[in-house]
């Protein structure tokens, strides 16, 4: 049996991982990270198209994302973000919706006239009718049906959160919303680097390797012990890699089956939900709606949003073919998330062309699916006093997952603040003398780029 050691290890290669690995190594700290997959990056995963790599799963940078672009100014990327202003569409009942401006919302038939007036009254105004009320305790469905009405909360709002957190979409505390729309501030503007998600992540790692640090795929980790005096990480491999402190970043439930008996009895109580997700790749011949972002609503197909990557980032990034992601949310033990790849495919493809039937089947020229099981959790009303500590007593593990970032919407960006103040715990309890603090902590002021208002 082979045993190794480190200062401090860090379990989890998505974004959490990487970055808390980039920051402690920054600081001259022996780090290891260690993912148990053969790739980095979460949800940031990749697979090849032509000749370059796309990410399994969508994502974008948003102008108000401040730690996540302080995080790209300290690799030298903040350049390489592209900002372009983005649109809305809907679909309900089948039909399709322009989102975005006062005229579209008028034109807007789903909604009676007076209810679309009420709608975007409140909407210019939710921000302000959230402050100094108690969102954390208050439901989401009760706020939202006293603000905009039982038609519109039924109509748009119970299917949208339904989509996103399943059967419990109605509980979600209020908070929720209120955070997300401070994320997004009615902005419609996103960035997306150039070289994708991929660019980032292979930063990360040169960053943590060229500071000294290691960085190993394909090492799973299959049990955890943790003391007051330190940890130990036994591989799949039977290697034990001995370590002064340990951080996670994977979901509670994960944690849970790797740690001992002991630590297990440590371990925060608090149970969550955790929503999956089922996400079809299409690579079509011609561009779908010119929307960012569709919402589909009741319109007898598996998948309920449409994002099209190609409005934002542009043909050219996946080699002239237009990139839309379709999703359904759900969780891991659902029918949808059982059934096999090449049926969703089929299925999606079929539901795609009969929404669009401008598509032809020579438009479609590559499906793929991708599963994940831990991708949203579903916070309990009151989230706030039963959210879990970053640190567990009696040992020397750090915990930095998705059920610590609320009340933050889940994002790279949550993930990188949340991993900024774990780190600071860790570097704080490394012995004055081994690793050179005086090094700065962040990097540059994050490049900001002039942001675009409209009503989507």
């Amino acid at each position: 049996m082979t045993t190794t050691s480190s200062q401090v290890a860090v379990i989890g290669g998505g974004i959490g991982g990487l970055a808390a690995a980039h920051r402690l190594a920054r600081h001259g700290v022996q780090v290891t990270l260690l993912e148990a997959g053969d790739q980095l990056g979460g949800l940031g995963t990749f697979f090849p198209y032509r000749d370059r790599w796309v990410e399994r799963f969508y994502h974008c940078v948003m102008p108000t994302d401040s730690d996540l672009l302080r995080l790209l100014a300290e690799l030298g990327l903040e350049d390489s973000v592209r900002w372009r202003k983005t649109t809305m569409g809907m679909v309900v009942d089948g039909r399709r919706h322009r989102f975005n401006s006062a005229l579209d919302l008028l034109r807007f038939t789903p909604l009676r006239f007076h209810e679309r007036v009420r709608f975007g009254a409140v909407s210019l105004l939710l921000r302000r009718l959230g402050r100094g009320r108690d969102l954390d305790t208050l439901r989401t469905e009760d706020w939202l049906r006293g603000l905009y009405g039982r038609r519109v909360w039924e109509e748009l709002f119970a299917p949208m959160f339904g989509s996103k957190f399943g059967s419990s979409f109605g509980d979600v505390p209020a908070l929720y919303l209120w955070q997300r729309l401070g994320r997004e501030r009615n902005v419609a503007t996103r960035g997306y680097p150039v070289g994708g998600y991929k660019a980032i992540i292979d930063a990360l790692r040169a960053s943590i390797e060229d500071a000294g640090g290691t960085v190993r795929t394909s090492a799973p980790v299959r049990r955890l012990r943790s003391t007051p005096d330190g940890s130990s990480l036994t591989l799949s491999d039977g290697e034990v890699l001995d370590a002064g402190q340990v951080i996670s970043t994977v979901p509670l439930p994960m944690l849970r089956r790797i740690a001992d008996e002991e630590l297990a009895s440590l371990l925060p109580r608090t149970e969550l939900s955790y929503q999956g997700v089922v996400t079809g790749a299409f690579f079509l011949r011609r561009p779908l709606t010119g929307h960012y972002w569709t919402p589909v609503l009741r319109s007898d197909t598996g998948f309920d949003g449409v994002v099209e990557m190609s409005a934002l980032t542009g043909p050219e990034a996946y080699g002239g073919a237009h990139l839309v992601y379709v999703m359904r949310y759900t969780d891991r033990g659902s029918r949808l998330y059982a059934r096999d790849v090449e049926d969703i495919a089929a299925r999606w493809t079929a539901q795609l062309r009969n929404l669009f039937p401008e598509l032809t089947p020579e438009d479609v020229e590559e499906v793929r699916v991708f599963k994940a099981p831990f991708v949203e959790p579903v916070y309990p009303l009151g989230y706030l006093a039963r959210r879990p500590p970053t640190t567990v007593d009696g040992t020397t593990l750090r915990l930095a997952t998705t059920a610590h970032v609320y009340p933050d919407v889940t994002s790279w960006n949550s993930s990188v603040k949340l991993v900024n103040d774990v780190t600071d715990r860790v570097l704080d309890r490394i012995p004055t003398g081994t690793s050179p603090r005086s090094r700065p902590r962040s990097g540059g002021r994050p490049t900001r780029p002039r942001t675009a208002r409209g009503a989507g």
